[in-house]
This record gives structure tokens, sequence and C-alpha cells, in this order.
């Protein structure tokens, strides 16, 4: 479901993490200044989020108790969000590595939350057949792991938040120079305004450890579910740049590095 009117008639459908007051959305969800998410300005500058995961924040450690017991009971529907409290929601801003132990998960409920990105892993959720991010506003793009997950169908994604999205066109950021190799970097410890992740272990294509290859990164815009979606690549090679697919219909027909790359016209021009 690609369209905020659309989904109002679900308004209570993920518990009270769909409370649609601004004042206590606020107590969960940080503000996101990162492109005018009403009116187009397709000629801005855009970055990644910054922030990087305060692991040591009572929220996070929740959700790494609720993903054991996730993975212990094999539950088919994982909605962690509704049995935290507003402050607890606003302290994760990403998934953990461990999100991938749930394979039996079929739905992913996130709806509401305050968080800046996914992590790779999620591609590992084989079960996967509907994912709800819905109205996580500061969620801007998504791994092309995601892409992994094929059983997923169903999607619920506010669109307006992502980079290129065919109704405001906002740009993408702009992505740093391939390197031939990644030995230099510290895989684990990366600056996310940079590279967009604090992590990056393997090749978004092939799988193979990126600490014994090299690092290119791309955009590319695919419809994964109900939704086109902006991915990122994290590719060990050429070659592995060379086998992704075409962008989605009418948007940037191929793999790109961001910054103001010519895109379609919005919907709304």
């Amino acid at each position: 479901m690609t369209s905020e009117e659309e989904s109002r008639h679900f308004a209570n459908r993920w518990g009270d993490t769909s409370e649609p007051v601004p004042e206590r959305r606020r107590l969960r969800q940080d503000d996101c200044a990162c492109f005018d998410q009403s009116r187009p300005h397709p000629r801005a500058r855009v970055g990644f989020h910054t922030e990087r995961q305060d692991t040591s924040a009572p929220g996070w450690l929740r959700l790494l108790e609720l993903i054991d017991e996730a993975a212990s009971d094999e539950r088919e529907e994982f909605s962690p969000l509704v049995v935290l409290s507003p402050e607890e929601r606003r302290q994760i801003i990403t998934l953990p590595p461990s999100i991938g132990r749930l394979t039996m998960v079929k739905h992913l409920v996130l709806y509401g939350s305050n968080f800046v990105r996914v992590p790779p892993e999620i591609g590992t959720m084989t079960n996967l057949e509907e994912f709800t991010p819905y109205t996580s506003y500061r969620l801007h793009w998504f791994p092309y792991e995601l892409t992994r997950c094929e059983q997923l169908s169903r999607s619920t994604v506010s669109t307006r938040a992502l980079f290129g999205n065919d109704k405001l066109r906002p740009p993408f950021p702009r992505l740093r120079p391939g390197l031939e190799s990644a030995s230099d970097l510290a895989l684990g410890n990366l600056d996310p305004r940079r590279w967009g992740t604090t992590a990056i272990h393997a090749c978004s294509v092939c799988d193979r450890p990126i600490e014994q290859a090299g690092l290119r990164q791309r955009w590319i815009s695919l419809r994964v579910a109900t939704d086109v979606l902006p991915l990122l690549v994290n590719a060990c090679s050429s070659a592995c740049i060379a086998a992704l697919p075409g962008g989605a219909p009418d948007y940037t027909p191929t793999p790109h590095k961001g910054g103001r790359v010519d895109q379609p016209p919005s919907d709304w021009d």
C-alpha cells in the first residue's frame, strides 16, 4: 500500500503504535528534517542519518530479549514495539543483526518506529511474507538484502519518506568512490555519515566477505512486495554491480551513486 490516505482505514490495526495524536507520536519518534515529505524539492541535498545505536539503552536490551523469545517460540508474527514504552521505542534506531534468527516470522510489524536503518540480516528471514514499517518517517532506504526474502508479497511503507519516491523525487545521498580493497576500513565500526551504516561485512549480491575484496556502493529502486523501495547495495566487485537488475519502471533505470542524479518527473509535476 503506497498511499497515506488508503492506510487510514487501518488506524488501529497495529495496536498502540498507531496512535495518531502528534504530541504522543513525538514521545516515541524523533523529528526528521532530511527533506520535506509533503512538498517536492528535488534539487535539495540529502544525507544519511548519522545516529548510532546506544546498545546500553533499556529499549535496545528489551528488544534483544523479545527477539530471543520470538526465536524460541517460532512465532509467525513479530510486533516488538507494541510492548515497549514510548521512550523505549525512541531509543531504538535500528533492528539488531539477530533479527535474522527469526526465520519462521511471516509478518514483521515496525509501525511508527524511530528507525533510521535496517540491517542486511533481514534478508535471512526466509519466511517473511508481510513487512509493515508504516509511519517510520525517518526510514528513507532499505538494504538490498531485503530482496532475498523471496516469500515477501505485501508491504506497507510510508513512501513519501523514501529517497527518490515518485511523489516528491527527493534526491539520494551521494555515495563514496569505490575501493579496490576494503582492508583498511574498520568494517564493524563505520561512520554512518559516509557509508549509511555502521557495519558492512558481506557483499549484498554474492555474499562474499567484504574484508576479502573491495567495496562499491550503489543505489537501485526496485519493487519489493507492494512498494518500490530505494535499496542500498554494498558490492564486492564490478561484476556484482553488473549483475544487478534494472530499476523499476518510472524510476532511474540503472544502479547509480546518488547525488543529483536524473530522475523521472514526480507524480506532482
